[in-house]
């Protein structure tokens, strides 16, 4: 009586089932059906090579296609997409995953919100990184995860609604009760910067979306967020950009042509 085939190990059955898989089944099409959680995946070059259709939409993109083969420096601001880069080199170098980063970016909506982006390598058949992959959370669906900065929560959501106006620190003080000296000190912990320079960023953030749109006026889009005058906001925009507005807002005007 001939013997029974010996019985696969788990591994060998996952390996033989994901050899099969073919490129017009993508797993992260899954994330379509997720709330608030949007998937990217990168190659070695840090180029777009995946994304759900909650990332890439994030952008003004209609179909994946429009994204693929694209970078942060193509999508972000230079300093957001420098502190990308870094991430992700510091994944393909390592192979460590970087897990719970979290930065203040603006939602859908337009509203300066938490997101928190972990990302992993990927690799070939024969172990070596061939990229990495990421998602990225919502705050009201990673909430826990941001327990380091709430105790200053207040403050960052009384910036969130009112960064647009005049904001001291005095008044950020106030709304959780600490001294603008303590209150200086845990935005250093949690940001790495003291409140002003958060709010100065917020803003700067906020004008790289207005400026998307070739239809906005550079002097009402500095007033609207708060700058003195147009020299005032071109001259803190060159700053953290490396571009004046209106060289950041014709590169989206060219894109768009």
């Amino acid at each position: 009586m001939p013997r029974p085939a010996p019985k696969a190990s788990a591994l060998e059955l996952r390996a033989r089932f994901l050899s099969q898989i073919g490129p017009a089944t993508p797993f992260y099409q899954l994330f379509e059906h997720l709330p608030d959680i949007a998937f990217f995946a990168k190659d070695a070059q840090c180029r777009i090579v995946g994304a759900s259709r909650l990332f890439y939409e994030r952008f003004g993109f209609q179909k994946e296609a429009d994204i693929l083969g694209k970078d942060d420096f193509e999508l972000f601001p230079r300093q957001l997409a420098e502190t990308f880069r870094r991430d992700d080199q510091l994944v393909l170098q390592t192979g460590e995953a970087r897990l719970n980063l979290v930065e203040l970016f603006f939602n859908q909506q337009g509203v300066p919100d938490w997101f928190v982006t972990n990302k992993l390598p990927v690799c070939n058949s024969r172990g070596a990184i061939i990229g990495l992959m990421g998602t990225t959370h919502s705050y009201e669906t990673r909430k826990a995860l941001l327990r380091p900065f709430l105790n200053i929560e207040r403050a960052v959501d009384y910036i969130r609604e009112h960064f647009r106006d005049r904001i001291t620190v005095e008044d950020l003080a106030r709304q959780v009760h600490l001294s603008a000296r303590q209150l200086h000190r845990k935005f250093m912990e949690a940001f790495g910067v003291g409140p002003q320079a958060f709010i100065l960023k917020l803003r700067i953030q906020a004008a790289c979306e207005a400026l998307q749109n070739p239809n906005e006026l550079i002097a009402d889009v500095g007033a609207t967020l708060g700058f003195c005058d147009q020299s005032a906001f071109t001259q803190a925009f060159h700053k953290h950009i490396g571009l004046t507005p209106r060289q950041y807002q014709m590169q989206f005007r060219l894109r768009r042509n």
